[in-house]
């Protein structure tokens, strides 16, 4: 049977190569890209306060280019080269040509498709634990953290349990599309104390963009892990987003029933457990075991994040921005032992090509089928897999960041803290006016423009007015003299003028209409006669459409 030309083997098409199987395999390392570069930055960049915007936006950002370089500088082949110690393969660059058009070691793809495919999680894992510094870490600490944390931490772990060489993977542990390499690694200085008590998103609509294209991203970080499309590749979308939207239904469940309302930052969190817990068993569980773990992940990271982490001292001390620890290490341990629970030992034929009772068995199918042995055995090793994660993780990220604190503060400074953004990158998220103008040159060009009215008219008033003025002027060119100093920018400027004694504020509208700045309506035009005030001063306008008592 001759096969149309265009799937006949040439140079550039192997014999060995599955053109529909590489496809596959690069759209969705793509869509794990999209998580991080589009989903993550939106989702970080929102979910702050407004003057941390830029800053966990960048963060995000700087870590996906950092750790592409670092990969195939080294990076892949430390996790999945040649051999070389016990824990770890042979650093060497993944740059010459001959090498990526050759076959990976899985056999049908090239090494151009691996590397890339697992350069996204490479990448995502950092941008995730970034979500648990942002809003406190100096970002050139960040710059000198994000290679060293790749080098010393990623990848031993993802040789540990991804590489087919690696003690974890011969020992049978079931992760398969990286609840342990990514999520349980990426849970593990603290924010001003203001920061702590509140820390409202920016921009909830956002948030709900970056959290959307978050889940959707994920039919590419589950599904692209058989590398191959097949049935298996079909159960772990499905089982996927099942899991997710019991989760999110789950927590937004508990949220009203405790709170009394429907928290839409809570259901992200909530759809973000379900995705972080079904990760490790995607494609080796039941449709209803993806129900049941999407419930457990919508409620247990919940207790531990609403209830426990107020009561627990030790919890007490766990200060991430984005909870990732709740979100992640919690619920990636969860999927854990879950998974040792509750895979079906025909998936996960389907998917390690296996056929022996001994490996790869949940321990209910155990119990079930009379190999209760095999099934304890594995739920161990999914406790032993959780265990050499954490401690790893917890050693090799407390060395790394010692070693960077006598470089550079790992901690941002008491003013960068209080001002965030225009402090670090001297670039703020939103702009005032309509030309991205900072809020202190408009202030002063206003105020020559428009000089403040002084008092007149009444005799027995005029000493008192006169005075007044002249202190409220005195003062509003001290206020401002000073900004053009002040390193806290903006937001020192708008916290000052609403300062501004209660008596400046309600100025007598017969005082008012004697200055020739007042905005009164115009018979003519049916609006006010100066519209510079009502453009610069946002106020409740009295009946002549008068907006100046602001001031």
């Amino acid at each position: 049977m001759s096969l149309p030309s265009n799937l006949n083997p040439d140079e550039a098409s192997p014999p060995w190569l599955n053109k529909g199987d590489n496809s596959w395999q690069l759209t969705a390392a793509t869509l794990v890209g999209l998580q991080s570069v589009s989903g993550l930055v939106i989702l970080y960049g929102s979910i702050v306060k407004k003057k941390w915007a830029v800053n966990s936006a960048f963060m995000a950002l700087y870590a996906f280019a950092a750790v592409l370089v670092c990969w195939v500088g080294w990076g892949y082949r430390m996790a999945f080269g040649d051999k070389f110690i016990h824990f770890l393969r042979m650093p060497n660059i993944s740059l010459d040509a001959q090498y990526l058009i050759e076959q990976a070691f899985l056999g049908y793809l090239p090494n151009a498709t691996m590397i890339y495919f697992q350069f996204v999680f490479a990448a995502i894992t950092l941008i995730l634990v970034a979500g648990a510094l942002l809003g406190r870490m100096n970002f050139l600490a960040w710059m000198l953290f994000v290679p060293l944390w790749l080098t010393f931490s990623y990848t031993i772990t993802a040789y540990s349990i991804w590489c087919l060489e690696g003690w974890l993977s011969k020992k049978s542990i079931i992760d398969y599309s990286g609840g342990y390499v990514i999520h349980l690694s990426s849970g593990v200085g603290p924010r001003t104390t203001k920061d702590k008590e509140r820390f409202p998103p920016n921009n909830i609509m956002l948030m709900l963009a970056g959290a959307g294209l978050l889940w959707m991203g994920w039919t590419g970080f589950n599904g692209g892990d058989p590398y191959t499309i097949s049935t298996d590749a079909s159960l772990v979308v499905l089982n996927t987003h099942v899991c997710t939207a019991t989760s999110l239904l789950t927590w937004l469940m508990l949220d009203i029933i405790f709170f009394g309302k429907p928290s839409v930052i809570g259901a992200t969190q909530g759809m973000i457990t379900g995705l972080v817990c079904i990760t490790s068993t995607a494609g080796v569980v039941q449709g209803w075991a993806a129900i049941l773990m999407g419930m457990m992940s919508g409620s247990i990271p919940w207790y531990t994040m609403m209830v426990l982490h107020k009561k627990i001292g030790l919890l007490k001390q766990v200060n991430d921005t984005m909870a990732v620890f709740h979100t992640h290490v919690v619920a990636s341990s969860l999927g854990g032992i879950l998974t040792g629970l509750f895979v079906v030992p025909k998936l996960n034929r389907l998917f390690y090509m296996v056929d022996n009772w001994q490996h790869y068995i949940g321990f209910f199918y155990g119990l079930h089928t009379g190999h209760t042995t095999a099934g304890f055995k594995q739920l161990g090793i999914q406790l032993l897999g959780i265990v050499f994660v954490v401690l790893l993780n917890i050693f090799t990220t407390s060395v790394i960041c010692l070693l960077i604190s006598l470089i550079i503060p790992l901690r941002l400074a008491e003013d960068e803290l209080q001002t965030g953004d225009d402090a670090i990158h001297g670039e703020e998220a939103y702009a005032l006016w309509g030309d991205g103008e900072n809020y202190e040159s408009k202030l002063n060009s206003i105020y020559e423009e428009f000089p403040p009215p002084s008092k007149g008219g009444e005799p027995g008033r005029a000493g008192e007015s006169s005075n007044r003025s002249e202190t409220m002027s005195l003062a509003d060119e001290q206020q401002l003299s000073g900004s053009a100093t002040d390193t806290r920018g903006k937001h020192r400027i708008l916290a000052e003028l609403k300062c501004v004694k209660q008596e400046s504020k309600f100025l007598e509208m017969e005082e008012l209409e004697r200055t020739n700045n007042v905005s009164t309506l115009s018979e003519e035009t049916n609006g006010p006669i100066n519209p510079s005030w009502d453009r610069w001063f946002e106020g409740p306008q009295d009946a002549k459409g008068c907006r100046c008592q602001i001031l």
